[in-house]
């Protein structure tokens, strides 16, 4: 399975995201207009929009990035490691900048691709999304508009776990539970980011939780190819 595929030639992705404000009051009176509206669509009828505002960071028209992690596997010394570095903070323009140069560094070189758990319909339209919004270009991986299936260079460790069935969804938690990988997180899960962020401030607690997915999802993906995974030892923030 994927033999064609060097897992070294790979940028293993995730991304952090809260509501762009702690509050539904916060928003402007178009804005919560068309939060209104679309809380109206996808909530539950007892669930009035500044209660359901809370999620609105799974939005990229109603929430923004505090965090991309991004991860390569090096071979040092005969050994197989992870360099994981994070883009964060409270600056979404910054961080989307220095992500942009990176993976623009890194998809320059012939064969490469990028990678993550539900990337095609999550992370990777949601970072597009979010550079258009704050008039960012658009590094060419990302731009997808007009390409040949065969030309986007995407890997999605859930796609290839349908194996075609494309009703199914797997959580990255399940899949690494019942695969036998050891799961990094032991702290805080997704639910918790936007409070992490709003109520302690804790940008740090998200970039460490954010790396802990690039982890699960590169043995996840190394798991699915077939290899050894990697040692934890082995995994370096940079």
């Amino acid at each position: 399975m994927l033999d064609h595929v060097s897992s070294e030639k790979i940028m293993y992705i995730d991304i952090e995201t809260v509501p762009q404000y702690s509050s539904f009051d916060q928003l402007d009176n178009k804005m919560q207009e068309f939060w209104e509206r679309k809380s109206s669509r996808i909530s539950k009828e007892d669930v009035s929009p500044e209660e359901d505002y809370a999620r609105a960071g799974i939005y990229s028209e109603f929430g923004k990035i505090v965090c991309i992690s991004a991860g390569i596997i090096k071979v040092e010394s005969g050994e197989r490691t992870l360099r994981v570095k994070s883009f964060y903070g409270h600056d979404e323009v910054k961080l989307l900048n220095e992500f942009s140069v990176a993976l623009k560094s890194f998809t320059s070189h012939p064969g490469t691709n990028i990678c993550g758990h539900n990337v095609k319909e999550f992370d990777f339209p949601y970072i597009a999304r979010r550079m258009i919004i704050n008039g960012l270009p658009l590094p060419d991986i990302l731009d997808v508009a007009g390409k040949k299936p065969w030309e986007v260079k995407f890997i999605d460790t859930l796609d290839l776990w349908k194996f075609g069935d494309f009703k199914h969804y797997t959580s990255l938690n399940l899949l690494t539970h019942i695969l036998g990988i050891p799961s990094p997180k032991d702290d805080i899960d997704g639910s918790q980011v936007a409070s992490v962020y709003y109520e302690e401030n804790d940008v740090d607690r998200i970039a460490k939780y954010c790396e802990k997915d690039v982890l699960a999802t590169t043995q996840l993906f190394l798991r699915l190819k077939g290899e050894p995974l990697l040692n934890p030892e082995k995994v370096f923030s940079v």
